[in-house]
């Protein structure tokens, strides 16, 4: 076996050289002061949960056919590993429960924190109805421990049938605070927020932010690609507007130049744990990590494939706790 594995090494040796040699320069490798993980070194705690590792499944799909598989996988996954979820866009849920089953995953999830997901343009629409009580409705349903709130303005303008926000954003948010005692978490849906809008959500009583920052999955751009394939009646121009956005480094700096604590979820385009144990070194309050497209492309097949991939990340998660400090 050692022949075969010295063997392998002198084959591997020049195919397994990394493209880029560079380390960021806010990442420090300490090989000296930990021993190899033994398990449990990753474990954390985010808003009350304790969790076996700094995860969050970032909320991505709901109301489509396709939906009650991908949720159920997805929350099998956050029962055995104990790692927290936001449902995909609840919002059909609000004028019908014909599809309740597709969200409907506490089942599978024990203790582990469940987070339903409105868009403010709903929010905004159940205030002017004096209906907000519905949002806490369907979070009782589903028995979730809280409610998300997606801000997109970009997004719902490029699409040809999207909402309108008739207030700013922060005032819906405001009154959704105001009438619930449950956790809010705040999130833009893949290009991030500046420090002005970063600010002013710290000064509001939401739980967490997400920062959904750009580099990950871009629904701006998803709904510019939908409206170039479709023919919706409007001219299909090119806009840049698909790349404004704002990196989790880049905000990260400005909350903690801010002397923000506010707990955050650190997404968008976080794709290992080596990225997103890093990025929660350069905070100064508590994180965790959230992941979407990276998580859901084995949900979307079998269990155990999403099982396999969660178990890496985990062991990765631990090694980077022991073996890796950042600025």
């Amino acid at each position: 076996m050692s022949d075969k594995r010295k063997s392998d090494h002198i084959d591997l040796t020049f195919s397994s050289r990394p493209d880029d040699l560079s380390m960021p320069s806010h990442m420090y490798y300490e090989p000296l002061l930990s021993g190899h993980p033994k398990g449990g070194e990753a474990a954390t705690e985010f808003l009350g949960h304790k969790l076996s590792m700094p995860l969050w499944i970032s909320s991505m799909t709901g109301g489509t056919l396709r939906a009650k598989k991908i949720n159920e996988n997805l929350a099998r996954a956050c029962g055995e590993f104990q790692i927290g979820m936001g449902l995909g866009s609840c919002r059909s849920l609000l004028s019908s429960d014909d599809r309740l089953e597709d969200f409907d995953v506490r089942q599978y999830m024990g203790e582990a924190p469940l987070f339903t997901n409105f868009g403010v343009a709903q929010i905004e629409e159940l205030i002017e109805q004096k209906a907000l009580d519905k949002i806490l409705d369907v979070t009782s349903k589903l028995k979730a421990d809280g409610v998300i709130i997606h801000v997109n303005p970009l997004q719902e303008w490029a699409q040809p049938e999207g909402d309108r926000f008739k207030r700013a954003p922060l005032e819906s948010i405001q009154k959704v605070c105001e009438v619930t005692d449950i956790p809010v978490i705040v999130k833009e849906v893949g290009q991030g927020m500046g420090p002005k809008s970063l600010n002013a959500l710290c000064q509001l009583p939401v739980s967490a932010i997400e920062l959904a920052a750009f580099g990950g999955t871009n629904f701006t751009l998803i709904e510019q690609a939908r409206h170039d394939r479709e023919s919706s009646g409007r001219v299909a121009h090119k806009n840049r507007f698909g790349l404004v956005g704002h990196s989790p480094q880049q905000m990260i700096q400005w909350l903690n130049s801010a002397n923000a604590t506010k707990p955050i979820i650190i997404s968008g385009g976080i794709t290992d744990p080596l990225q997103g144990h890093t990025l929660r070194c350069a905070y100064q309050g508590q994180s965790i990590v959230g992941m979407a497209s990276e998580v859901l492309k084995y949900a979307m097949n079998d269990y155990q494939e999403l099982r396999s991939f969660l178990v890496q990340l985990k062991e990765q998660f631990e090694m980077a706790t022991c073996f890796i400090e950042g600025e």
